[in-house]
């Protein structure tokens, strides 16, 4: 488990502590095994969080996210083997963003 103070990532997501949302976020709702997907695997292992515990506010851009902690939770990476080590998020404010990279055409998530 990874405890942190102000940043912290699991493979393509890089977590940061703020001070306070963007105003015109509209929560998102979970998924119907209770979980908010934070980044989406190539391989179909996803980083999620239990909705119990957050509110999850994803942003108008496809590379960012904010979370709401509302008590302590974990951000897990659904992948039975060599799989990113659990991160433990204290109550607090927290922003989510997707690794990118370049491409002619503009930005993309990154891949494999």
């Amino acid at each position: 488990m990874k405890n942190f103070k102000h940043s912290v990532a699991q493979g393509d997501l890089l977590i940061e502590r703020v001070d306070s949302l963007p105003s015109d976020l509209k929560a998102a709702n979970p998924k119907e095994d209770g979980n908010h997907i934070l980044a989406h695997s190539e391989t179909g292992h996803n980083h999620v969080v239990a909705a119990s515990h957050v509110n999850y506010y994803p942003a108008n851009d496809e590379f960012f996210g904010f979370l709401e902690v509302k008590e302590k939770a974990e951000v897990i990476h659904l992948r039975g083997f060599d799989t990113h080590d659990p991160i433990s998020l204290d109550k607090g404010l927290y922003k989510i963003t997707r690794q990118r990279e370049y491409i002619p055409e503009g930005y993309r998530r990154a891949q494999d």
